[in-house]
């Protein structure tokens, strides 16, 4: 039904997308911190682009798309820009970026899975290279700014999602079905993160082991210097 033309033309634009939502998302991350313009345009742009960027240096299949394409630095300079004249304080606004930061998750999962099955990596570095294409940006603004990447803990199954966007990705290209796949990813990707956002569904923290240990020699955690 679908030529690979066309296929590689939705997952560009799809690609395109999630560049877009997140440079926005991370200059509102910027303006928060009350950076200069200098550094608002560098935290937005690493945000749009920087899981991608990473995405390509682990396929080392040449040059980041983001260097030789243009059309991906003008989309994440285009939804900095954006931040810069919409001041997104509405509750009309916030429910929009919210929904935009779950679509990225299912956009940026299906695209990294499909660039690392391109590449002709096995199905589970493949769901991996697309989970850092979803995470890598958000990472990259966060250690910018000087806090502890929220995707480490705390936040509502953002990972979680775009592994499952990934599997559903991998699993529908397999079968020949790239298209049905980026559907799927995008909207179950989005669906689980707008889910654990509403209900506040969170992974489990890892177990306090010095709590443990501090207990098992009888000592109290107050007591280690």
């Amino acid at each position: 039904m679908f030529g690979n033309h066309t296929v590689d033309l939705i997952v560009q634009i799809v690609d395109l997308i999630g560049v877009f939502a997140n440079a926005i998302l991370g200059g509102i991350s910027a303006r928060l911190a009350r950076l200069d313009f200098f550094g608002f345009s560098v935290i937005a742009i690493a945000s749009g682009l920087g899981g991608g960027m990473i995405r390509d240096a682990l396929l080392q299949q040449g040059t980041a798309a983001a260097l030789t394409d243009p059309y991906y630095l003008i989309v994440s300079i285009g939804g900095a820009a954006l931040v810069l004249f919409v001041p997104f304080k509405s509750r009309g606004s916030q429910r929009l970026l919210v929904v935009m930061d779950a679509l990225a998750i299912g956009c940026w999962a299906a695209v990294g899975t499909e660039r690392g099955i391109g590449a002709g990596l096995g199905w589970l570095p493949s769901i991996m290279v697309g989970v850092i294409t979803t995470i890598g940006g958000g990472m990259v603004r966060d250690l910018l700014l000087g806090r502890r990447p929220s995707v480490f803990g705390g936040n509502t199954l953002y990972a979680t999602s775009a592994i499952l966007a990934s599997a559903e990705m991998l699993v529908c290209s397999e079968l020949g079905l790239a298209v049905l796949g980026l559907f799927l990813a995008i909207t179950s990707g989005a669906t689980l993160s707008l889910l654990a956002r509403r209900f506040h569904w969170i992974l489990p923290t890892a177990p306090q082991l010095h709590l443990v240990i501090g207990h098992h020699h009888g000592m109290r955690p107050h007591d280690r210097r």
